[in-house]
């Protein structure tokens, strides 16, 4: 574990949720149809080829399988109280991660090695904690028809025009929200909102040999640049720049958590959360049922 986190217990999604979250799920969920859509492609045979693909495409992380990166998730995972999903390795040249799950069944996590190769193992360990927060939220279904739908839209032109444009609108749009929802997760992890905004920096500029020489607060001052752009161009070229987008901006990203690290609400979610300490988990170097 990052040696200034402490472990929290008894923590509930809903208590660290963005706003913006909340409203985009309750408008998905008065979508007509959405439910059928869902049915039919995340059924057994969806389940059966993303195990597969995952088994013999991947690496399956685990106590003998990279064992410093399976400690990562299950420290995160023991933080925000819930089991940890499988973890895969998968070779790509663009750093990502992502996570699937089915109703019901073991939800997995992938992450590319280039994005392993571009970050410390506080950031690693961020990216988990990222990525367990759509599970914490039940995040997964619509994460997963959302995934299948930026991959497969536009390749099957019976669903109309209708599905292609409106559905697929609907569904980024929850998509950039769940995001700042699963940063929390990250900073209730990994409790330095420095270390995710350094993240964010290196997915928007980095590379392994420039990640050493970027500075977290330039970035920062980046970002309060961005969102002090004002006028109705700019907002109306702003509002263009995302709506196709999977993710919010990079510099928004890392806006929105440093403020939110500073709010009552946060400090609030550490002190009722914590896990008590006591002398001889101190002794030790630990908390208690660490």
């Amino acid at each position: 574990m990052i040696a200034s986190s402490i472990p929290l217990i008894g923590l509930k999604a809903d208590q660290f949720r963005h706003p913006l979250d909340f409203e985009a799920t309750a408008a998905l969920k008065q979508m007509p149809g959405l439910d059928v859509l869902v049915r039919s492609l995340l059924g057994p045979m969806a389940e059966q080829f993303f195990y597969l693909d995952n088994i013999s495409s991947s690496v399956l992380v685990g106590e003998q399988q990279l064992p410093e990166l399976h400690h990562l998730l299950l420290q995160a995972s023991k933080i925000l109280d819930l089991d940890p999903p499988q973890l895969y390795v998968r070779q790509h040249p663009a750093p990502n991660a992502y996570t699937l799950a089915m109703r019901g069944k073991q939800p997995f996590v992938v992450v590319h090695t280039s994005l392993l190769e571009l970050l410390e193992p506080e950031e690693i360990q961020a990216v988990l904690a990222h990525e367990l927060g759509h599970l914490k939220c039940e995040h997964g279904v619509y994460l997963t028809l959302a995934n299948l739908l930026i991959l497969a839209l536009g390749q099957v032109p019976d669903w109309g025009g209708w599905v292609a444009q409106g559905l697929q609108s609907q569904m980024l749009n929850w998509v950039r929200c769940a995001e700042f929802t699963c940063d929390r997760a990250a900073l209730l992890v990994n409790q330095d909102p420095k270390v995710i905004a350094s993240l964010l920096m290196k997915l928007a500029g980095g590379s392994p040999s420039l990640a050493s020489k970027l500075n977290v607060e330039a970035f920062l001052a980046q970002a309060r640049a961005y969102d002090q752009t004002e006028g109705d161009w700019a907002n109306a070229l702003k509002q263009m720049q995302i709506s196709q987008l999977t993710h919010p901006l990079p510099v928004l990203r890392a806006k929105e958590i440093d403020r939110w690290a500073s709010t009552q609400e946060y400090q609030s979610l550490l002190q009722k959360h914590a896990m008590p300490y006591n002398e001889e988990a101190k002794s030790k170097g630990g908390w208690r049922n660490w």
